[in-house]
């Protein structure tokens, strides 16, 4: 069977996601960069042998290149996805750290927003999945 040009549902999925990612990237390097600080527990720190501007940039400057990544690189789509979804997870602790200590961040200042900030890691890692697989 041919393969149809044009958008599909999952290309749309694609580029929302990295408008999302590259979005996030920038105000982890720009105007939130101060405010995200407070998501880095003080353990990661000490993992990872850095301050927390340290992660909060590297963590800005993986979200813009992810999302740079879905739509610059579709012979390596699956694999760009996989660093996404894995991307996802591995910033989890951050969100359960900030979800505990109740401090706020831009864009999540009351404990219910950051309670149901952790229930949108699982959708945000399925979604990079299903967005970089083809059918």
């Amino acid at each position: 069977m041919p393969r149809r040009r044009g958008l599909s549902v999952r290309s749309v999925a694609r580029g929302v996601l990295a408008l999302l990612l590259i979005g996030a990237g920038v105000s982890h390097l720009t105007w939130g960069r101060r405010g995200y600080r407070i998501v880095v527990p003080d353990w990661a720190t000490r993992v990872l042998h850095t301050d927390k501007d340290a992660i909060v940039v590297a963590s800005g400057a993986a979200e813009v290149l992810l999302g740079v990544g879905l739509v610059a690189l579709p012979r390596e789509r699956r694999r760009v996805g996989a660093a996404v979804a894995a991307f996802f997870v591995a910033v989890f602790p951050g969100n359960v750290h900030q979800w505990r200590t109740g401090r706020s961040a831009p864009g999540l200042s009351t404990d219910r927003a950051r309670f149901v900030r952790l229930f949108l890691q699982l959708p945000l890692v399925a979604w990079a999945w299903w967005a970089t697989r083809e059918r």
